[in-house]
């Protein structure tokens, strides 16, 4: 079968070579279709269902190359929007899991947010360094469970974020501890965003848009957890497939209630 395989693989390297593009997507696409036909329902949605696993994260690779190294859903969702109209002018922000910066970067430029973006990855924080360099923004390299900076932020950043970890409810708490904010936005996948994700769940085939997403969220689930963690959804929006939203800890709502109450 190795042999087979490896015969087949030279002859389609053949062929992606003489063979014009769009000639080459027809033959992909009936060879696709016929190796279906041949498949019970169930077993042809699970090899479609692999394959478009494949071209998403393709897709992706080739979005960053096209948009010189930024992706471009950035410019095309503009969920930068969402992050910057809720963040004044001089207050402090912590970007967690800022991955390249460009939210970050967005943040410092258009609110005049005072930001630390921390991010695990090195290689991403250096290209970030390489590629921001204003007022108000500092990158560095870090964890988020183990190096959560011990001062006080009027914001915490998680875009993207909370599906790539466990134990959201504790690590939620262990913010609102250390870093006592005023607010915390968020931006996470939606479980309910198409309906061949729950289909791909039953059929026991990837059906996450990350291999590495701890989970994906219902709206459900998602106020439950901020609920688990002593956060109170604020405002929220189902865009892109994604929940956006702002939360505030348990003691922002007792402090403004007193106000109120004051007056």
């Amino acid at each position: 079968m190795n042999l087979l395989i490896s015969i087949l693989g030279r002859l389609f390297s053949l062929v992606l070579a003489v063979v014009p593009v769009r000639q080459f997507e027809a033959l992909v696409n009936r060879s696709i279709a016929a190796r279906a036909g041949t498949l019970p329902p169930d077993e042809a949605l699970r090899f479609l269902f692999r394959i478009d696993a494949f071209l998403y994260a393709l897709q992706g690779q080739k979005s960053m190359a096209y948009g010189d190294g930024v992706h471009t859903k950035h410019r095309h969702i503009r969920y930068h929007d969402f992050f910057v109209e809720r963040i004044q002018q001089g207050d402090k922000v912590l970007d967690l899991g800022c991955g390249r910066g460009e939210l970050a970067a967005d943040i410092a430029e258009r609110a005049g947010g005072d930001v630390l973006a921390i991010d695990m990855n090195a290689e991403s924080i250096a290209v970030a360094r390489s590629r921001y360099d204003q007022p108000g923004l500092e990158f560095a390299v870090g964890e988020a469970f183990s190096d959560l900076p011990r001062r006080a932020f009027d914001v915490v950043v998680l875009s993207n974020v909370l599906e790539h970890l466990p134990g959201r409810p504790a690590f939620l708490r262990r913010i609102i501890e250390t870093i006592r904010p005023g607010r915390i936005l968020i931006r996470v996948p939606l479980f309910e965003r198409d309906w061949r994700v729950p289909l791909k769940k039953e059929l026991g085939v990837e059906w996450r848009l990350d291999p590495t997403h701890e989970t994906e969220y219902t709206v459900k689930s998602f106020y439950d957890e901020l609920a688990e963690a002593g956060l109170t959804v604020k405002d929220q929006r189902i865009c892109w497939g994604e929940i956006w939203a702002e939360a505030v800890p348990a003691y922002e709502i007792s402090q403004a209630e007193q106000k109120d109450g004051e007056r």
